[in-house]
């Protein structure tokens, strides 16, 4: 009797998937319990007590600067817990990545974003919807930031506590616009751009879960159903890795970095093409270097989609990170600049400690509370592998460049999740599961009886859970109405104890 060579591919399975239960134990004990909570709550402390320590102001002040930055801290949290999700997921739904894992790289990849990309300038009212300077004195501006801000925040938090992947754009926006209307009435509301952000409820998930299937038909076709996979892999993996660079030079130049660096159109293109060809060029030895250890079958072809994969989603966290942190740091900037400034602006410098707050908050948001939901959007949606995560992390970062370039708003929460939702029905549309028929022998097909039986669990069959389907688009549709009715009661709260004052 011989003994298997230690470095056999099924002992390194047998090892990854150990170290991945001993990864989500030692989660699961973090998650779980007052722990989360304590250090959540020692994290709001010490945002309040920066804002204290690095902002003179007088003594009626002190309590609205504390409030602020400690709700811009929560507000940071929710991000990390709910937001991130869509970026990770599919990494970890695919089994690339470990939980563990894809929070550290998220955790890395999402502050670095925010402190080098977020900007040291952001607009003090999200996506224009409201005009400062029309009829809001200062007292009334500072409640109605606070509102936003909390009433966003509680939403996402609930919304995380149900398992629902929300935008959190969309929720800043309610909050922004509840508050407005609260303040200074219906006509303070940019009612054109409120239009522009509904339509994107449906332009987001529809133009994602096009591209997503879209790629994953043509990996499909081109190499996982053709006789010689490794063939058609060796041509075609390096034209999709090369797709993926130009496709996240373009991303970061227009979305993650468009802060710090604001290229033209022409600029774009050329980095973009310069991109694809350099990873194309890159990519041939590597993928050639690596089937030489490959077999035909397509367990091993998908994991040639694992490198580009975390690559992507790594890149997709930092724009996160750049982008999503002014969700949380600008309606605080907002209030912090309203101490030195003697009028309202629409746009504001953000001070160091403020994007300090976001970028720590983002992170450990994630780490404490992300898991949970990384998990649903990762795996209980449909299953999940290495090529169709991949098509995932692509697609949200193509549609987000073509519809940027319509001048169409989008959601990066809606395009991933509806990416994801693209790949599974394409998955039933293609494999069509209620028509595969039970092997010879098979322990439910020994009679007629059970036969029968048989076909109708497999006539009903799907490869998407629906009722996510419904749960998640009814988040979506009543994020905007929950967190305005949300912060005007607070601006209607907060007002009434400034005048009790």
């Amino acid at each position: 009797m011989t003994n298997k060579p230690s470095n056999s591919p099924k002992r390194y399975v047998n090892d990854l998937r150990r170290l991945d239960y001993v990864q989500n134990q030692v989660h699961q004990k973090i998650s779980y319990g007052p722990l989360p909570l304590i250090i959540a709550g020692v994290f709001l402390i010490a945002a309040g007590y920066l804002g204290y320590v690095n902002l003179d102001v007088s003594a009626e002040n002190v309590f609205m600067l504390i409030a602020a930055a400690s709700i811009g801290g929560y507000m940071a949290l929710n991000i990390g817990a709910n937001d991130v999700a869509n970026n990770m997921g599919p990494a970890v739904g695919g089994r690339v990545l470990t939980i563990t894992a894809a929070v550290l790289i998220a955790a890395v990849c999402e502050s670095a974003g925010a402190l080098l990309a977020g900007g040291d300038v952001v607009k003090t009212v999200a996506k224009g919807i409201i005009d400062p300077g029309s009829g809001v004195d200062v007292g009334a501006f500072r409640n109605l930031m606070l509102s936003a801000l909390l009433a966003a925040a509680l939403w996402i938090n609930l919304a995380t506590v149900l398992n629902a992947p929300v935008s959190t754009t969309h929720s800043i926006v309610g909050g922004v616009l509840g508050a407005g209307i609260a303040g200074a009435g219906f006509g303070l509301v940019n009612w054109a751009t409120m239009a522009k952000i509904a339509a994107s409820w449906v332009i987001s998930p529809l133009f994602g879960g096009l591209a997503a299937a879209a790629l994953l038909f043509f990996i499909k076709v081109k190499i996982l159903r053709v006789d010689e996979r490794l063939t058609a892999a060796k041509k075609w993996v390096p034209v999709l890795i090369g797709l993926m660079a130009g496709a996240f030079v373009a991303y970061m130049a227009m979305k993650g970095m468009k802060k710090i660096w604001k290229p033209s159109l022409n600029e774009i293109l050329i980095y973009a093409a310069l991109a694809f060809g350099l990873a194309w060029a890159a990519a041939v030895p590597y993928i050639r270097s690596r089937a030489t250890a490959l077999s035909n079958r397509k367990k091993d072809i998908y994991t040639l989609f694992n490198l580009p994969l975390v690559i992507g989603v790594s890149l997709l966290c930092f724009a996160h990170g750049a982008n999503d942190v002014a969700n949380a740091v600008g309606p605080l900037a907002a209030i912090v600049s309203t101490f030195t400034a003697t009028s309202v602006e629409a746009k504001v410098s953000v001070p160091f400690w403020v994007m300090m707050i976001g970028a720590a908050g983002l992170a450990l948001g994630l780490f404490l509370f992300g898991p949970k939901l990384i998990t649903t959007v990762g795996e209980k949606i449909t299953r999940l592998n290495a090529p169709r995560a991949y098509c995932v992390a692509l697609a949200s970062a193509v549609t987000v460049l073509i519809a940027t370039g319509f001048g169409l708003p989008v959601s990066s929460t809606h395009i991933a999740i509806g990416a994801i939702f693209g790949v599974g029905f394409l998955r039933e549309f293609m494999e069509n599961p209620n028509k595969k028929r039970m092997k010879p022998g098979h322990k439910l097909n020994k009679t007629a009886e059970d036969a029968f039986k048989n076909i109708n669990v497999r006539l009903g069959r799907k490869l998407v859970r629906r009722r996510f389907v419904v749960s998640i688009a009814a988040a979506w549709v009543i994020t905007v109405p929950a967190a305005a009715s949300v912060a005007a009661t607070i601006f209607f709260v907060l007002q009434w104890l400034t005048a009790m004052a």
